[in-house]
């Protein structure tokens, strides 16, 4: 089920701290937001970035082409794109290869670093051939916010971001390298001469002032915001697995994998215990069974846990939570017991 409608603020459902350690009671009928993956609210230096903005900055400041498309799978052990997967993917007119950074379902960090030097070598072998290069674009939406993202350490040539993952508004922004020098780019829109003359129409100067803020919080803010991140997706986990016991499949852990610090991808084995059966049972918990960008899949398993070599019957009870930079412990509890209630009342024995 997807989140219905979060509250503006991370202010949702948080235990604020009292002197002597203690912590101050939520009231249960209060909702706990853990879908912040779908999307987060925006901190209150960017909402006031875009309303000065609005106030001072008001001034005026897709075709339909073809490409044929190689869908490369990850792997059923580390749930990452394999490399020499990628490698024998590419043909003679390959162009392009897309890697999404961080995977939104499971949090597994996809080897993006590798994969470029590769391409990077392979591309010295095409040009002696007369092949053109063959250009590197992650897709950071994910990880930026969580994690530290540096296109040098990256090696790509295009990276986008999108602001209302990392609390900033919904609007986005492609890096390109070396751009018109050591990368081309060219406008799949034409009409006016905006953005350099990439793509027409006038720039949303309030969602552009947004994003410039949101994203200097995380580059001043990020060692942190990941480290909170980790403590409690880490505490979340220990408590499912004090709850639930052996019925818990934490399906977003691969050994030796690296994932994102918030994401939790977990099921709940029993045959009652669909994803969104579950999550329809909470009184407390929004969250979402995965991509809430594809939540009118129905019952169906997500393809992404399949792939990953969930299995069926596992993949469609699945709940993926994600925390954000205001989550507390204090709320981690309040979900594992919404949760255990939901389950009880499926199972009938509430």
């Amino acid at each position: 089920m997807e989140a219905a409608g979060a509250r503006s603020r991370d202010v949702l459902g948080r235990a604020a701290s009292l002197p002597g350690g203690c912590a101050e009671k939520i009231p249960p009928e209060r909702k706990v937001y853990m879908d912040y993956n779908a999307t987060t609210p925006l901190e209150p230096e960017v909402m006031e970035a875009m309303t000065e903005a609005m106030r001072d900055a008001w001034g005026n400041p897709s075709s339909p082409y073809p490409a044929e498309v190689t869908f490369v799978p990850v792997s059923k052990v580390s749930g990452q794109v394999e490399a020499d997967d990628v490698l024998a993917a590419v043909r003679p007119a390959t162009c392009l290869v897309s890697i999404m950074l961080a995977n939104n379902e499971t949090g597994v960090v996809m080897p993006v670093p590798e994969i470029s030097r590769r391409i990077r070598a392979l591309n010295q072998q095409r040009a002696a051939r007369g092949l053109p290069g063959v250009l590197m674009h992650t897709d950071a939406a994910q990880a930026l916010g969580k994690r530290h993202v540096d296109v040098r350490d990256l090696g790509v040539d295009f990276l986008t971001i999108v602001g209302h993952k990392f609390y900033g508004p919904r609007i986005g922004a492609l890096y390109v390298r070396g751009l018109g020098e050591l990368t081309p780019l060219y406008p799949m829109l034409f009409g006016g001469g905006q953005e350099r003359n990439f793509r027409p129409g006038t720039e949303n100067t309030p969602m552009i002032a947004g994003l410039g803020k949101a994203a200097e919080l995380v580059a001043e803010n990020c060692e942190a915001y990941e480290a909170h991140m980790r403590d409690v997706r880490d505490y979340l986990e220990e408590r499912l697995a004090a709850e639930f016991g052996k019925r818990i499949r934490l399906n977003s852990r691969f050994p030796g994998t690296e994932r994102l610090p918030n994401t939790c991808n977990f099921s709940i084995q029993g045959p009652q215990l669909q994803g969104r059966s579950v999550l329809a049972q909470c009184r407390t918990l929004l969250a979402s069974v995965g991509a809430a960008c594809h939540s009118d899949h129905g019952d169906r398993p997500s393809p992404v846990l399949l792939s990953c070599g969930v299995p069926f019957e596992v993949a469609r009870n699945a709940i993926r939570l994600s925390v954000g930079r205001g989550t507390t412990r204090a709320e981690v509890d309040l979900v594992v017991r919404d949760l255990k209630q939901a389950v009880a009342r499926l199972e009938g024995q509430a």
